[in-house]
Formats: structure tokens, sequence, C-alpha cells
């Protein structure tokens, strides 16, 4: 019988601009996101969370998205 592949893909996104002393963890089964300001904490999350919707419209997954269109989404889900 074939080995079954367990490994999952895993987005993980590191805000390095915190100066206010507060460790900030947002967790899901796909991503985590550590670090940064509030701002970009959550701008970071706002991202994620939209590219993920866009990928699950568009019957795709992180284990199956070519990273150049993940890049795409990622960028055009980013707040301005």
């Amino acid at each position: 019988m074939p080995k079954k592949d367990t490994q999952q893909a895993h987005l993980l996104g590191v805000g390095l601009d915190n100066d206010d002393g507060h460790k900030r963890i947002t967790q899901a089964d796909e991503f985590s996101i550590v670090g940064g300001s509030e701002n970009t904490h959550e701008r970071m999350t706002e991202t994620v969370i939209k590219t993920f919707e866009d990928m699950k419209n568009d019957g795709k997954t992180l284990s199956n998205i070519e990273p150049e269109q993940l890049s795409d989404l990622l960028q055009k889900n980013c707040p301005a």
C-alpha cells in the first residue's frame, strides 16, 4: 500500500514592526500570523482571510495552488 503523505501546507505571516510589547498570534488550520503592530497584524490577517476565501471560490487549496497565483491573490487582497 502506498505511503500516505501526511504533510499539510501552511502559510506563515510574520510582522516585524512591533513596538508596543504585545505578542500577537492568529492561527487557523492553514495559516498563522505572528507579531507586528496592531495595525500590521490586522492587515495581514485580513489579507490572508480574503485570500483563502478567493482560493476556496476558485476551487483551490494551499496544497494545490501555484506559488505565483498565491502571490497574486495576496497582493490583490492586501488593503491599501
